[in-house]
């Protein structure tokens, strides 16, 4: 769906945000309620698949179902000329797995914070009979703030459905799944608990405990293997922490926590220091072959539900045939074999179909060849072949399309077009604008761009002053450098400490730098006169050149104020003068417009500072006369 599009005349488009197997994301803008917010489309290839419907309609139905603040809100769901839409919360930021990948190891106080939020979520929808049975740090999202969200109830059902319907179908992410669901057996609400231990676990230690070559490889670890111990990869984890993971992980559902509530009530105690000396948690087994007093109500409902799942696990013949065996025994050995046998057929079937099945490539377009192969990896893809063409319109180095087809095998490569930008590109008169996007944009059709600073009193600081390429002038980006002569603003200039310094010293020093000199006179009969008392600004401030900087001077007599007036006096290079000379006449306390106060030779327009000493209420004036004639003149020189 293209930027801009208006869905259902109230959801303007903003761009992508993500692609799955049965639905797209994008960011959008409601231009009712004026937000930003995210809308799950679902994707045009599926809209006719009536499982894939139900699917879209139960994580609506789910999630309209939950007021939490950890879980994104469902805000509307209709259809477009066709397409089924949901416009769920906008939530920015990550999701949980990026973040681990980018923030690991995270602080223990953290870790538990995170859990204790994603619990209070699952509790949430446990209490509306929903069980989520996709939990997975990919579906969680973490905002700036460290909030959490969680997301994607597409595969949720309610815990008083028919089981039989979900009998050897492996549902679920199988890195996270728990291991009645890796038998195709019912999930429950202790399977939310079981998928909880390995995000724990994963947000502890930096990465999932069971990794294999296919999916029924992993799964089979879930329900075989040990689980391995966050201790032996980070000490530092204490022991009733560690042992929050094993119990929640624990093979058997019974020894699991009970409820996600419970789980969040130990995880709050588990960084306690009076905790510190509990042993590990040991899974008992649950065939322990002890004497027991079975409660005969309890052994017959035990018995119905276990005819229930044979009835499912295996065909209505094999039933027949295993209904009047004899020996109790013989009749339980032998059906535990048939449905083992059946589960490694199912899912060794399973993982052929889901290696080979096909894929619909995502969109890569806009991004660098490293995201576009995060993207791709996502979706068990890989980068093959890359191709660079000339674009005016796709950033070079970022991915114009793909050229593959749009669905591709499981792994397979997915080769992509590149931008190598403009082949040619007219140049414009970037004078006076900003370099950040100028140089931006250069950038994007493919130059190098080097930047040059110079001080500039006229041009504004990051505005461009000179280009080194013509503006009008056709070149080649690949093989041209633009060089951009940027303002660095007015040239600062750091103000020494004058106190107790001549007049004279500060007079240099302004005079040097282009900088107004205000003096002010100050009887003073402890420091010397003409010494200086206090200045403006203080020691260790900045100027720029023509700033003003103003001195109160110790005087032993009566009240005078000196002020430095800035003259410029242009050069007459008629009739091929080379010099002009000029002579300069001032009146103020120490002079009168008959005494000379200055007499200089130029060669260019030449700019000079004259201190005017006045007392109060004088005025002060001057003249300059270049080459014997008036040029210049001012009588209302004041302090």
């Amino acid at each position: 769906m293209k930027s801009g599009y208006k869905l259902n005349n109230r959801y303007r488009i903003l761009r992508p945000l993500g692609e799955g197997g049965m639905a797209n994301v994008y960011l959008a803008y409601d231009q009712v309620l004026e937000r930003k917010v995210s809308v799950k489309l679902l994707r045009m290839d599926l809209r006719d698949d009536p499982k894939t419907q139900r699917r879209f309609e139960r994580e609506a139905m789910a999630a309209t179902q939950l007021n939490d603040p950890h879980i994104v809100g469902v805000y509307d769901v209709g259809t477009d000329h066709g397409m089924q839409y949901m416009v769920m919360q906008y939530v920015e930021g990550t999701d949980l797995k990026a973040f681990i990948k980018q923030n690991y190891p995270i602080p223990l106080p953290q870790v538990v914070d995170i859990m204790e939020q994603v619990l209070a979520a699952v509790e949430t929808a446990h209490r509306h009979g929903i069980i989520h049975r996709d939990l997975k740090p990919q579906n969680i999202l973490i905002d700036e703030d460290k909030n959490i969200k969680i997301t994607d109830f597409g595969i949720a059902m309610a815990s008083t459905a028919n089981s039989l319907t979900q009998t050897n179908t492996l549902v679920g992410s199988v890195h996270y799944l728990s291991p009645e669901q890796a038998r195709g057996s019912i999930a429950t609400e202790r399977s939310d608990i079981y998928s909880l231990g390995i995000i724990l676990f994963e947000l502890l230690t930096g990465h999932v405990p069971f990794e294999g070559e296919t999916a029924v490889s992993i799964a089979l670890k879930h329900f075989r293997d040990e689980m391995p111990s966050v201790r032996d990869i980070n000490p530092a984890i204490p022991q009733p922490l560690a042992n929050v993971v094993y119990k929640a992980t624990a093979k058997s559902p019974q020894q699991r926590y009970e409820s996600a509530a419970a789980m969040a009530a130990d995880l709050k105690t588990a960084l306690n220091p009076g905790r510190e000396a509990e042993p590990r948690f040991q899974e008992h087994d649950a065939c322990d072959d002890q004497t027991r007093v079975l409660d005969l109500a309890e052994l017959k409902a035990a018995d119905h539900q276990a005819q229930q799942q044979l009835a499912q696990d295996d065909s209505e013949e094999d039933t027949k045939q295993l209904a009047p065996l004899p020996t109790k025994a013989h009749s339980n050995w032998l059906r535990g074999l048939l449905v083992a046998l059946a589960v490694v057929i199912v899912m060794a079937l399973g993982g052929l179909w889901y290696f080979n099945r096909p894929i619909a490539v995502p969109s890569v377009a806009g991004k660098t060849p490293v995201q576009a192969s995060r993207v791709l990896a996502h979706h068990h893809l890989k980068i093959g072949t890359i191709t660079r063409e000339n674009s005016a319109t796709v950033a070079k180095g970022k991915v114009i399309k793909s050229a593959s087809a749009a669905k591709v095998r499981y792994g397979r490569a997915v080769n992509l077009v590149v931008s190598d930008g403009v082949a040619h590109w007219k140049m414009k008169d970037l004078v006076g604008t900003d370099v950040d996007q100028a140089q931006q944009q250069l950038e994007n059709l493919g130059f190098t761009v080097k930047i040059q600073k110079k001080h500039s009193d006229e041009i504004a600081e990051g505005q461009i002053i000179k280009q080194n390429v013509t503006a009008g002038k056709t070149i080649q980006p690949t093989k041209q450098v633009v060089t951009l002569t940027v303002s660095a603003g007015r040239k600062q200039i750091k103000i020494p400490n004058f106190k107790n310094k001549d007049i004279k010293d500060v007079q240099a020093f302004a005079n040097e730098h282009g900088l107004q000199l205000t003096e002010t006179k100050k009887k003073s009969t402890t420091v010397a006169t003409n010494r200086v008392l206090a200045q403006t600004p203080k020691t260790g401030s900045t100027l720029a050149q023509g700033d003003t900087l103003t001195v109160t001077v110790a005087t032993s007599g009566d009240q005078l104020k000196t002020t430095n007036i800035q003259i410029s006096i242009p050069f007459d290079s008629n009739n091929g003068r080379k010099e002009n000379r000029v002579q300069v006449y001032i009146s103020d306390a120490y002079h009168n417009l008959t005494m000379e106060y200055e007499d200089i030779t130029i060669n260019q327009e030449t700019v000079i500072y004259v201190p005017f000493t006045l007392r109060d209420n004088q005025m002060g004036a001057y003249k300059v006369i270049r080459n014997g004639r008036t040029i210049m003149s001012a009588t209302n020189i004041t302090g």
